[in-house]
Order: structure tokens, then sequence, then C-alpha cells
């Protein structure tokens, strides 16, 4: 039987963790971070471990802010291959981006750059969030440059993270208040070569299929228009999924009147 999500934060993880940082920070107080964290870690559910733990590294890990950030970036890692590996190679930052996403407005800029090296070796759009309600106008504007970046993962950030239905994360329409950034953003994406930001562009489109009709169709429309590249194709299809499967019910209730009538 697969292992649940959760269970790969067990007591050997958190030492696992502890090592890490200690190894990184001498100031570390290993025995603090795991007395807060053990009696009661294995007992909760997936969100409520990841709480525990971000709490536990706010309180133990030594120094401001900022050089708590500087500790969590010596422990990253080589960034990942290609642009898969985010949750099978980096899931054991994720507490880490947590504690980001629970600590980031007390430094804006430090959370920012903090997040574009974590994506490379994790993910960091969770940790993006509180940042773009935070600043929104500020935070849509950087994206926008983030979305031709030469890094593949950095570029899949910038869509993802500005996403109106990201799941896990509470709904967010900061897109629709900076429309112009937000269609700049998703089409200096809708031609990449990379599957997961062809993924991510198409799940923005579905979104906003769901959120915003209007713009969705005057997205669609728009990148409809010949020539059309095989990726943008890609895209178009998948993020009208729900706006065909939604087309088929209506056809169906049709022809199931007219078959009554």
């Amino acid at each position: 039987m697969a292992t649940k999500l959760k269970d790969h934060y067990d007591a050997d993880y958190a030492h696992g963790l502890a090592d890490k940082i200690a190894a990184a920070e001498p100031g570390f107080d290993q025995q603090e971070f795991l007395q807060h964290v053990l009696p009661a870690l294995e007992t909760l559910e997936f969100g409520a471990r990841q709480e525990i733990l971000a709490e536990a590294l706010a309180q133990t890990v030594p120094g401001s802010y900022e050089q708590q950030l500087a500790t969590f970036t010596k422990i990253l890692g080589p960034e990942l291959p290609g642009s898969l590996g985010m949750f099978t190679a980096g899931w054991w930052l994720w507490p880490v981006g947590r504690f980001v996403e629970k600590q980031g407005t007390q430094n804006y800029e430090a959370s920012l750059e903090f997040c574009r090296e974590l994506t490379k070796c994790f993910t960091g759009e969770y940790a993006m969030r509180p940042l773009l309600e935070y600043r929104p106008g500020e935070t849509m504007r950087r994206m926008v440059e983030w979305s031709v970046d030469d890094n593949q993962r950095i570029r899949r950030l910038a869509s993802e993270c500005v996403r109106p239905r990201l799941p896990w994360a509470k709904k967010s329409l900061v897109c629709l208040d900076f429309v112009d950034e937000y269609r700049q953003l998703l089409g200096n994406l809708k031609d990449d070569s990379d599957r997961t930001i062809q993924k991510s562009v198409a799940n923005n489109l579905n979104d906003l299929y769901k959120d915003a009709e209007w713009l969705f169709t005057e997205l669609v429309d728009e990148w409809s228009q010949p020539p059309v590249t095989d990726h943008c194709a890609w895209v178009l299809k998948h993020g009208t999924r729900t706006q065909r499967k939604d087309a088929l019910s209506r056809e169906n209730v049709e022809d199931s009147k007219d078959s009554k009538g």
C-alpha cells in the first residue's frame, strides 16, 4: 500500500530535517525543535503537520527572519534537473515553504528572492501567495519579468502562483485586478516548450472559465488566431476542457428534451 503523503512527514523526517539545519547553522537547537514537534506530529493530518513544523522552524532557527532565510538557503541543495521532481525529490522542503508562506511579509524582497531559489529545488507558488496579496501590483509586475526568465522552474512559478484556483490554496482573484499584466504574463508563456508550464497556463485558462469567462473567451479567441504553435494548441485544448465538458452536457440535455418531445 502506498505511503500517504502526510506520513512522509513523520518522526524520522523531523530528525532528518533537524540534522540538515544543524549542519548549516551550529546555533540551531535540535532538541528544542524536536521537543516542539514530536509529541503530536504523527497524530496530525497533512496540513497540521506542515503547520507544526513551520511553527517550530520559526521558533527555533536562530536569528532574524532574514538570517533564517539564509540558513534555509544553505540546505536547499542543488537545483533539480529538468522540470519535474518538485514533489518526488523536493517534497522534504514543504515545511520550509510553509514557513515562508506564514512569515514572508516580514521582508517582501528577501522572501521573493528566496522563492526564486526554493522553486528550483521544490516549488514556490504557495509561499508566493501571501506576497501576491500583500503587494499585488508589484508582485504581478515581477511575475511578468519572471515569465521570461531563462529558468523554466521560475517561468512556471510566475504562472502557477497567480492562478485563481490554485489547489490547496485560498482562492485569489488578484490577477483580475491587473488584467494587462496577467495577459502579458500568460501570453509570454502560451508557446513555452516546457510541459509543466503549458499545464500551468492551461490551468489558468480553465480557472478563468469559472471565474471570469469574459477574459477566458478573449484569450482563447486571441490565441486561436493562426499561426498557432503546437505548444499553444495543447494549452488551448487542455485549458478549455471544462468549457467543452459543459457544452457536451448542455447538448445532451437538449437531445434528451428533443427525444421526449
